[in-house]
């Protein structure tokens, strides 16, 4: 799809006023009359139910560097982030530092309102699978925080009921233990879509292994125009309809439930065996006391073992109209430290994005950390392809087709062109 001139003017305005600001010493810090600087810190972690280990973070920094002062603020995620920053970056009033993932890195950096990072000591050593997620035309734009998973979550309690001791590794094994779980009077499996965000990444945790174990390079391969979601993903999106087919899922009844506060709520509360969430719910489903695991979506055939499906998720960048950009500079270093990291990968049950880096192990992702290490993952083509626009657009698409309106291959054309969208 082409721009417009009209868009295109309107982004080289906006660009133009970002730089003219930071020209101008826009920004929202300074130093005390004794050079204490104060460093303005915005992010959707480190508060609410996701503190993250942020604020003892936040402290040890301020130890190793006691003429830095962090002035944290912890605003909700998702559009109350983004209306709240987009304003104050075009006005030069937004944080030091700001939290971002790799859609708002990109945007954002477009805009001229992030610095250019790629000399910092650290941003050689990003891994060369995360580096992409970082970077916006050949500038590294932020700092990965980490590659978090996204996957099957299992009450081994509730599993033990039934006689299955271990959480499915293969397709054929979790229709069995489901069939199982059914007959006992278990509730199998719940996959809150309220948003359509659960569909559209279950559909991707099962490509993960079906599509990407066959073609690892699939991600280029469709860009370049050499391959296409018909016939590759089918049987991902079949695999949706058919948990239906058996009467292990309702799709309908789905749909209503809340992905974010009633879908963990209701798997805390012990209502199903298994449920589908991203690692960062980990450390929240724990304290419901029953053993939790978290493993891999199990789409492959019969004695397969499964790729993990990471996201690149939070990233740390400065603000290119900061006023302390070398204290903003010093705190995104102190972050990429294995020492520091490992605090936010272990609240976060994540792996770290660092060539080398430290990745907290723990006995509920054993099965998750295990594919990381051995190699079978795949990292969710955010930067390209996958990203906010279309996630959001494939999840419509596939609520549609879980809802009977529309055909498997009507589905995968549709979703093939919101993917090639530009």
């Amino acid at each position: 799809m082409k721009r417009s001139g009209r868009r295109i003017a309107v982004a080289t305005t906006v660009a133009a006023m970002a730089m003219s600001l930071a020209a101008c010493g826009g920004g929202s810090s300074g130093a005390s009359s004794d050079g204490t600087v104060t460093l303005h810190v915005e992010a959707w972690k480190g508060g609410g139910a996701e503190p993250a280990n942020i604020a003892e973070i936040n402290k040890a920094f301020e130890k190793a560097h006691p003429k830095i002062k962090i002035d944290f603020e912890y605003i909700t995620a998702n559009d109350t982030y983004v209306q709240k920053l987009q304003p104050e970056l075009l006005g030069g009033k937004a944080g030091d530092v700001i939290m971002v993932d790799t859609d708002k890195m990109k945007k954002w950096g477009a805009s001229g309102y992030l610095a250019d990072l790629s000399d910092e000591s650290w941003a050689s050593k990003i891994a060369a699978d995360a580096r992409p997620f970082a970077q916006s035309d050949g500038k590294t734009l932020a700092m990965p925080m980490e590659l978090i998973g996204i996957g099957l979550y299992a009450n081994m309690d509730l599993l033990k009921k039934v006689g299955v001791t271990e959480v499915p590794a293969d397709w054929p094994t979790f229709l069995a233990d489901l069939a199982k779980l059914k007959k006992a009077g278990i509730n199998p499996i719940a996959l809150p879509d309220k948003s359509g965000w659960t569909g559209s990444s279950t559909f991707q945790a099962a490509g993960s292994t079906l599509v990407y174990q066959k073609n690892k390079q699939w991600d280029a391969d469709f860009l370049a125009g050499k391959t296409s979601f018909d016939p590759d993903w089918k049987e991902s999106l079949e695999q949706l309809k058919t948990l239906e087919d058996k009467g292990y899922v309702n799709w309908k009844n789905e749909l209503g439930v809340d992905e974010w506060s009633q879908g963990p709520q209701n798997f805390s509360a012990g209502k199903s065996a298994f449920y589908y969430q991203g690692a960062w719910q980990v450390s929240n489903i724990k304290k419901a006391g029953f053993p939790v695991s978290f493993a891999p979506w199990p789409g492959g055939a019969e004695g397969t073992k499964p790729n993990g499906m990471l996201f690149s998720g939070t990233m740390w960048a400065v603000n290119s109209q900061s006023q302390q950009g070398d204290a903003a500079r010093e705190y995104v270093k102190f972050w990429s430290q294995s020492a520091t990291l490992s605090k936010y990968l272990e609240a976060e049950n994540a792996e770290s994005p660092f060539t080398g880096g430290t990745t907290p192990e723990s006995s509920e992702t054993t099965a998750f950390t295990t594919a990381f290490h051995e190699g079978r993952y795949r990292i969710l083509p955010s930067d390209s392809w996958y990203g906010a626009t279309a996630e959001t657009a494939i999840g419509s698409k596939i609520q549609a087709y879980l809802l009977g309106k529309a055909s498997v291959a009507q589905t995968l054309k549709d979703i093939q062109t919101a993917a090639s969208a530009k």
